[in-house]
């Protein structure tokens, strides 16, 4: 059997999604927005989904946006809002770690004449929010953070950050990419002060090939993709009903225990890094009080060299940033990891149906490698 150890790339999809995306194919497969009963039962799928992740992070149904995935959702947010607001105000303000998704769509925006400030860490590997709030002026237009790093699992100051803006700089749109914390952490978009958040399904155990914006409520937003008219006509084009329908199943069935289960992948973080403490070489990349679904670690074997191993012995892990396609993404020179330890390092991301069994198989099959592998 394979021990699958890189959930932060993406998830198996659980039986309930599974079940909702082959209903959508299979009974429920007119076009959601043809004016005939069959087009009727696939856009009672999607109102179905939309209120449950609207509910899931406290807001109306409304102010939820489908796209294809994460990718699209922080376009949109971005080029949307530069679009919308950008003519006057030219300063967007973000970290220096985001997904590519997101830092290259900031450097488009450069070249279209803003001007983008990406607030590094400080020496000790950590960001405060006054770094972000003392760059803000009346000239700035947009504030973007992530609230877990997909890399090493470090936690952003999102909600104090943006609590404190929008006190100080009312008009100052914030927008969080919420990837690798939507249904790990309990998130409310009023309690992070985020007037956008992007969401992606087959980071929950849906499936692939959606997303969700959250544009809250006098926000405006210029599509990227015009059309039909779909989706308050912010993006268009036929929703993408079976994956929608499998992203509302996951969230449904999720967001009963995201508490229970935080407390589940902690317990298994502490039992993994106790195990990892023991071997010589070893690392820790991620911070203690990063989320317990990442952990990134260096272990003395360049990373594909080992990723490569371990996959032969069944086990899945990843080197970085699934986005990156093995490429550095810079992520942990940002946190004063460079040199031969980035060379090194994998990441390990776990759900709370991971089994200390599976870690124990892991920290065996990555002692053997480290004993034996070249380079």
């Amino acid at each position: 059997m394979s021990i699958y150890l890189d959930n932060a790339a993406t998830t198996k999809p659980c039986s309930e999604a599974v079940n909702a995306a082959l209903k959508a194919m299979t009974e429920n497969y007119g076009n959601p927005s043809s004016l005939h009963r069959a087009g009727l039962d696939a856009q009672l799928m999607l109102d179905g989904a939309r209120k449950t992740i609207a509910s899931s992070i406290g807001t109306e149904s409304s102010n939820i946006i489908f796209t294809s995935g994460a990718t699209e959702s922080n376009n949109l947010a971005i080029r949307g809002i530069c679009s919308a607001y950008g003519k006057r105000k030219k300063k967007i303000i973000s970290s220096s770690v985001e997904h590519a998704s997101v830092d290259e769509t900031l450097s488009d925006m450069e070249k279209q004449g803003f001007e983008v400030l990406r607030i590094p860490p400080r020496e000790n590997g950590n960001f405060y929010a006054e770094d972000f709030i003392k760059t803000c002026d009346e000239s700035t237009v947009l504030i973007t953070m992530m609230y877990v790093n997909n890399e090493t699992g470090y936690i952003l100051p999102v909600q104090e950050t943006f609590n404190i803006i929008k006190k100080r700089f009312p008009e100052i749109i914030t927008h969080t990419d919420c990837v690798q914390a939507y249904m790990k952490l309990n998130l409310k978009v009023s309690r992070l002060s985020a007037d956008l958040m992007s969401l992606s399904g087959h980071k929950v155990h849906a499936a692939k090939g959606t997303g969700v914006l959250y544009i809250k409520k006098g926000i405006r937003i210029i599509p990227s993709v015009t059309g039909g008219k779909q989706e308050r006509g912010i993006r268009s084009g036929t929703e993408s009903v079976p994956s929608i329908a499998s992203f509302g199943a996951a969230v449904e069935k999720l967001s009963k225990n995201i508490d229970e289960r935080y407390e589940t992948v902690s317990g298994l973080k502490k039992y993994l890094t106790g195990r990892i403490s023991e071997i010589d070489g070893i690392e820790i990349n991620s911070p203690e009080s990063s989320s317990p679904y990442i952990i990134n670690i260096s272990q003395g074997k360049r990373s594909e060299i080992m990723l490569h191993y371990l996959e032969s012995r069944g086990i899945y892990i990843s080197s970085g940033s699934a986005c990156s396609k093995g490429q550095q993404s810079g992520v942990l020179g940002q946190f004063g990891i460079t040199g031969k330890r980035a060379d090194c390092a994998l990441r390990i991301s776990m759900t709370a149906e991971t089994t200390v069994q599976e870690l124990d198989e892991f920290i065996n099959a990555l002692k053997d490698g480290m004993e034996n592998l070249r380079g």
